[in-house]
């Protein structure tokens, strides 16, 4: 069993909790893309996965509009990659892993194989496959 999704728009990462007030809570922009993520994946009636999984994550950033021919086409040949760009990739892996407990598997402990990748392009967009282990 396989589930491929995309979430559209500039990857995000889970932000940190906050205390306030002597209680300590998630972030509201944290809190409305784990429910964007919850919402794609139910939307298109992904499989729910009960078994050990393999999580593939790739991260697709813009490209910036100065940057010269050689550099834009270096970055969407994959050459050059966003290994100096905001969010850390743990923390993109995070948000999307904690969005789909409950939705796509029970937990995220099922998650026994993971594979993040960063990359350029045109449109920025973070891909999910989740594949059953055999």
């Amino acid at each position: 069993m396989k589930a491929k999704f995309i979430i559209n728009g500039k990857p995000k990462g889970k932000d940190r909790p906050r205390l306030s007030y002597g209680k300590i809570r998630t972030p509201e922009e944290t809190i409305i893309y784990e429910n964007y993520i919850k919402l794609l994946y139910r939307a298109e009636n992904k499989p729910y996965f009960s078994e050990a999984i393999k999580l593939t994550i790739n991260c697709y950033y813009k490209i910036a509009k100065s940057d010269n021919k050689k550099l834009k086409e270096s970055k969407l040949s994959g050459k050059v990659r966003p290994f100096n760009i905001k969010p850390d990739i743990d923390n993109v892996v995070k948000i999307i892993c904690d969005a789909l407990n409950k939705v796509a598997y029970n937990d995220d402990t099922q998650i026994v194989e993971l594979i993040a990748n960063k990359y350029f392009d045109n449109n920025p967009r973070v891909e999910v496959i989740i594949e059953e282990l055999e």
